[in-house]
């Protein structure tokens, strides 16, 4: 009998990755602005979906977390959000779309290998071959668009770096966590990752996020700071973990090929783009590559 959590888990993951989609045009505009910096903006998302998380815990049964635990959980926050997310926030103002979109289409990469050495998830060559056609997809889609612009910007070695250490720090974090996520609820784990993610941060924002004067910031970007709260931080980091106790590992981070999919659909509708035979084969491949995947027989 088929086990009906895998395609919830599947729709959860596609969605987050939708949000993330979207939050990268978002966190570009923001940052870009120079208005808020990375740390702050950082804090701002951590506290402010954290109070939602714990808001939500207090209508559901308390659940109490192992002492053993909190380092665990303590660890998956700086991996997982502060290390991921900072790193990102920083880079994204010195790397170019394409540049980006590169570095993070090899996450499904280090997870598939971390996942294999850490929870001894088998490396079979049909998972090896679905995550390939999928590369191969994204790799084909980011070349045929930079191939039309007109653009010249380059990317920093900085936000280079910065973006693989992005990357990597997401993968060892599907990659490792998985036992401990799947031990607690969505809301119980997320409550305290974010708790602990703003306790990284304020040292160092608490002046800023404090004495910032926010009738300086435009409507648009306010707005785009409300989705970046609701739906990129909360929703979305509600979603992944959802995923994770309901997938393995590396098809959660094969979802990440989505991101660059949505921002091309996002940019076909408002008119920035048009539809080529070279994006729909681009955005097949990953689809095969995703099922292939997710119909290897092994262990979750």
């Amino acid at each position: 009998m088929k086990d009906r959590s895998v395609p919830a888990g599947h729709l959860a993951c596609f969605a987050a990755y939708a949000i993330f989609g979207i939050n990268i045009i978002v966190c570009k505009d923001l940052t870009g602005g120079h208005l808020i910096s990375p740390i702050a903006i950082f804090t701002i998302r951590s506290l402010g979906a954290g109070l939602l998380f714990w808001i939500i815990s207090l209508f559901q049964p308390r659940e109490k977390v192992d002492r053993r635990d909190f380092l665990k959980i303590f660890a998956a926050a700086f991996l997982g959000y502060f290390m991921t997310q900072m790193t990102f926030l920083m880079a994204i103002p010195d790397v170019t779309p394409m540049h980006c979109s590169i570095i993070s289409s090899m996450s499904p990469i280090y997870t598939m290998f971390i996942a294999a050495i850490v929870l001894k998830e088998p490396l079979t060559w049909q998972k090896a071959g679905g995550v390939a056609i999928s590369l191969f997809g994204i790799i084909f889609l980011i070349l045929n668009n930079a191939g039309s612009g007109s653009g010249v910007a380059e990317s920093s070695l900085s936000g280079l770096f910065l973006m693989f250490l992005n990357s990597l720090s997401f993968s060892l974090y599907l990659g490792i966590f998985k036992p401990v996520i799947a031990k607690y609820s969505v809301v119980t784990f997320m409550k305290w990752i974010f708790l602990f993610s703003a306790l990284m941060s304020l040292p160092m924002s608490f002046r800023e996020v404090f004495s910032f004067e926010w009738t300086r910031i435009p409507t648009v970007q306010m707005w785009e700071l409300g989705y970046l709260i609701v739906f990129a931080t909360f929703m979305a980091y509600f979603l992944i973990p959802f995923g994770q106790k309901r997938i393995r590992p590396t098809l959660v981070s094969m979802y990440s090929y989505i991101q660059p999919i949505i921002a091309t659909v996002i940019s076909i509708i408002i008119g920035m783009d048009i539809l080529t035979w070279q994006k729909l084969f681009a955005s097949a491949m990953v689809f095969i590559g995703v099922f292939i995947v997710s119909r290897s027989r092994q262990a979750s």
